[in-house]
This record gives structure tokens, C-alpha cells and sequence, in this order.
């Protein structure tokens, strides 16, 4: 890898999108899309940050259960953010906004303390140990997340992977308060987590809060 060059946590997908994601794109995306400055969406209400998205199966079932909190959902792939358009459109959601970027560059374009909560559900868990430095959650996204978590904010972790489970915990071990958790019922069991359940893999749930350091915010 060349000096300076930044470790991807994703590969966008290669595929062509049928005619049902087309249409949601060119009818949706200019309605609930979101281009930079992302900032513009921070209002007097709860923001929720979900990274990756992934098909929208979570985010808009959650969205219908809090219509008081704003979610703004990060996803790569263009097949996922076509589905959670038309999600969003099946249910007649107005506090859901779609980006296609890198969600480190979405992050760091925030501000500070205004997030009231970060989803991180299933990140690809590059399960080999020559990959793991591509995982999502390493040390520079954990200080630049606690930076732009509210008071009493928080991470919500889901995985089934047990190794990324123990590498969180190691992450966060020395600025964050951490716990696992039984699945809340607010998060909903989704399709591709219904098939980890039926290959042997049971899921994780951890609630993660930085613990304030005077440094974090200079």
C-alpha cells in the first residue's frame, strides 16, 4: 500500500441495477438523497447515524417505530441505497435521508456532539487476519466517533461474527464504556440475519459510550 493511501472498510459492489432500482434512483434519490454539506441536516431533533445500510430492511422498520429522531443512512452499494429508497417510499417516511459516500467522510463532516446514536449492523467483519485492518471500527474511527457523539450518545453494535465482537471490545476498551447486550426489540431480526441464525450464527448486540476526555474535542 502507498504512503498516505487510506484503507477502504468496503468494495462497492460491481451489477447493474434492474428496472425497479432505476426508477427508485431517478424518482427518489432527488426527494431523499443528501449531497454535502451534510451538517445541513442537523436539527432540534435526535440524529441517528447508520453505517451501511446495507438493503434498508432495519433502518426504515426502525424509522416507522421513532418518527421523533432523523436517520441518516450511509450505504455504498447502489443496489441497497435504491432498496431503502423505495422503502421509504412504501412507508411514507419523512425522517429518513439516504447518502452515497464513505461513511468516514460522512462522519467527519458532521459536527461535533450531534449525534445521538451510531448503528454499525453487521460491518463486513474481514474475518482474515491479513484483512483486519480494513475493519470499519479500528482506532481513528473510534476517536473520530466519540467526537461527534452527544452527551449520553452512543455506538449500537450488531454482529455475528464473534471475532469482531472481541475486536470491538478491544478498540474500545480504553476511552469507551462498553456492554453486550441481549438484542433490544427495537432492532428488528432482518433477511441476512435470519440466514447467519441458520448457518450457526447467532447475533451480538453492544452498546458502546465514549467516556468524555478534555482531549477529544480539541
Amino acid at each position: 500500500m502507498e504512503v498516505g493511501e487510506e484503507i477502504r472498510s468496503f468494495k462497492v459492489r460491481a451489477g447493474r441495477l434492474g428496472p425497479a432500482s432505476r426508477d427508485a434512483m431517478v424518482r427518489l434519490w432527488p426527494v431523499h438523497g443528501v449531497t454535502p454539506p451534510y451538517d445541513a441536516l442537523v436539527r432540534d431533533r435526535p440524529l441517528v447515524l447508520e453505517i451501511g445500510s446495507g438493503m434498508g430492511e432495519a433502518t426504515a422498520a426502525m424509522a416507522v417505530t421513532d418518527p421523533g429522531s432523523d436517520v441518516l443512512a450511509v450505504e455504498v452499494h447502489p443496489a441497497g441505497v435504491a432498496a431503502l429508497l423505495r422503502r421509504i417510499e412504501e412507508h411514507g417516511l419523512t425522517n429518513v435521508r439516504v447518502v452515497q459516500d464513505d461513511a468516514v467522510a460522512v462522519l467527519g463532516a458532521l459536527p461535533e456532539r450531534s449525534l445521538a446514536e451510531a448503528r454499525l449492523f453487521f460491518p463486513d467483519p474481514w474475518p482474515k487476519s491479513r484483512h483486519a485492518k480494513r475493519r470499519l471500527l479500528r482506532p481513528s474511527f473510534a476517536a473520530l466517533l466519540a467526537t461527534r457523539l452527544a452527551d449520553g450518545g452512543r455506538l449500537h453494535l450488531a454482529t455475528d461474527w464473534p471475532g469482531y465482537v472481541e475486536h470491538a471490545l478491544e478498540v474500545l476498551a480504553d476511552d469507551w464504556d462498553t456492554r453486550v447486550v441481549d438484542r433490544p426489540a427495537h432492532r428488528p431480526v432482518t433477511r441476512f440475519e435470519r440466514q447467519g441464525l441458520d448457518a450457526g450464527r447467532p447475533s451480538t448486540d453492544v452498546y458502546a459510550s465514549p467516556r468524555r476526555l478534555a482531549d477529544w474535542s480539541t
